[in-house]
């Protein structure tokens, strides 16, 4: 058996999903490249995606509903300096790519000299291979799929009789992109995507708590081993328990530490974000200005990488045809550089750093995070809870919010624990971290030797775009954030 190599094999998918079933061609492509080039544009792409997606859930041991979708379409795109037109459509057709190509090429005055000429032969961007392209939908049948949810319930009761009520979420996703630029560069991908959630409700003496836990990434639904399900069902369970016996948090000015993994969700959103090229590009960002500048404690290193394999956040290639990078976004304290998509790359006359994301086709791309964590140090986990005189211990958190101008955050524990003397006295309920990122990096006084990428859950939200994200941390120290509590 002849096989291809990873990048031609991906190019080969797209072109027999997205262009042959639809007569259309590379040539097809470039002419329409060419006509939006006729006219005055810094840059110019089209981007089709075919999209499969399905999800089931259960409750009361039951499965409710069950969904399937299919999503397809092709979006054009021309940009003149920091104006971006785009048009896109459902219709995969030479009579719609057309259209809008004349339609986006009017951001540039008629008759003005072209910027950018198409090549007349493409060249196939360089890519990774990060994840195989097996459709995760296709890798169990629907009785497997149900029997799944229904061990997730069974295991998740089993646990505990104050366990009383289960719901399980399973989805699957997979995802073939093309990406034709002006610039004669030719992408593909094909991402398969795969989630599994699992949500208690444990009562006792007439008091409800919930608990949540669940995981995924790039890979097939066998990955739901029993063994990995009941450490879903674990975290689900155990953290709906112990908010059972929590008591009201206090509220104050106080040392906070942060436990490994998904507590790295306040680094994304309480830096990472700061670090996108648009909002440094704008001078909107807290951080704009201070690339080479210190603005973290030393021992501080904070990247974003989307070459990690499986991962949920990673890409062979962006959506603008771009190969992900390993970017180092903080080091030792010093700030390196910033997220890039290749407008803003272009206009701050940096090279792009794979971080060009959209939603779907019908979507522009802008800067988005990957797989954003920060890196280990040399402490204890144990050490630096007993280091605590008074304050939280956070290991999970809900939701927050974040001012990228201020970098000013706010965010819910949903387990957290009160810590005096070093030891763990009792779970809290109610602390909101209160505090700005970049103040906060400075006060960052341990960094755990114990650092965890979450389980494969995280999803991120930008000017009404969502798109699948990683994050990871080591156990931190930080002193003098503000507790907000019931207390």
């Amino acid at each position: 058996m002849i096989s291809r190599e990873p990048t031609l094999a991906r190019l080969v998918a797209a072109r027999s999903q997205l262009l042959e079933p639809y007569g259309l061609s590379e040539p097809l492509l470039a002419k329409a490249l060419r006509l939006i080039t006729e006219h005055r544009v810094d840059d110019a792409d089209l981007y089709f995606q075919h999209t499969r997606s399905e999800g089931w859930s259960l409750e009361e041991g039951i499965v409710k509903s069950g969904s399937f979708s299919i999503d397809q379409g092709v979006g054009v795109r021309a940009v003149a300096g920091e104006k971006t037109a785009f048009a896109y459509s459902d219709d995969i057709s030479e009579a719609a790519i057309i259209d809008a190509a004349l339609t986006v090429r009017s951001i540039a005055a008629a008759g003005q000299s072209r910027r950018v000429k198409v090549p007349a032969n493409p060249t196939v961007s360089k890519s990774r291979s990060l994840y195989g392209p097996a459709d995760p939908i296709a890798s169990l049948d629907s009785t497997e799929k149900v029997a799944l949810l229904e061990r997730t319930e069974r295991m998740a009761r089993g646990k505990d009789p104050r366990v009383a009520q289960v719901m399980a979420g399973l989805a699957a996703e997979h995802e073939v992109i093309l990406v034709a630029r002006a610039d004669g560069t030719l992408a593909a991908d094909v991402r398969p995507l795969v989630r599994l959630s699992v949500t208690v409700i444990a009562e006792s003496n007439g008091r409800r708590e919930v608990g949540s836990g669940g995981g995924g990434g790039r890979f097939g639904l066998a990955y739901f081993t029993d063994e990995m399900i009941a450490s879903y069902v674990d975290q689900a369970v155990n953290a709906a328990l112990t908010n059972l016996d929590s008591r009201p948090a206090p509220a104050g000015e106080m040392t906070v530490v942060l436990g490994p993994g998904w507590p790295g969700v306040l680094l994304h959103e309480a830096i990472g974000h700061g670090l996108e090229g648009d909002f440094n590009r704008k001078g909107s960002s807290a951080f704009a200005g201070r690339i080479g500048q210190r603005v973290a404690a030393k021992g501080v290193t904070v990247l974003d990488d989307g070459t990690l394999p499986d991962r949920r956040g990673s890409m062979n290639v962006d959506d603008e045809g771009w190969a992900s990078q390993r970017n180092v976004l903080i080091e030792d304290g010093i700030l390196k550089g910033y997220i890039q998509d290749a407008m803003n790359a272009r206009l701050m006359k940096v090279a792009p750093t794979g971080n060009g994301r959209r939603e779907s086709y019908a979507h522009v791309p802008m800067p988005r995070m990957t797989n954003t964590y920060m890196l280990g140090g040399d402490k204890e986990p144990k050490e630096i809870i007993a280091s605590i005189k008074r304050g939280i211990y956070a290991t999970n958190f809900g939701g927050g919010q974040v001012d990228i101008t201020s970098g000013k955050f706010v965010f819910s524990a949903s387990e957290a624990f009160w810590v005096e003397n070093g030891q763990i006295q009792y779970p809290v309920k109610g602390a909101t971290i209160i505090g700005s990122g970049p103040e906060a990096l400075t006060r960052v006084t341990m960094i755990g030797n114990d650092m965890q990428l979450d389980t494969g859950v995280g999803v991120c939200g930008k000017e009404g775009q969502s798109v699948p994200v990683g994050v990871g941390q080591p156990t931190l120290r930080i002193d003098g954030l503000t507790v907000g509590g019931t207390a």
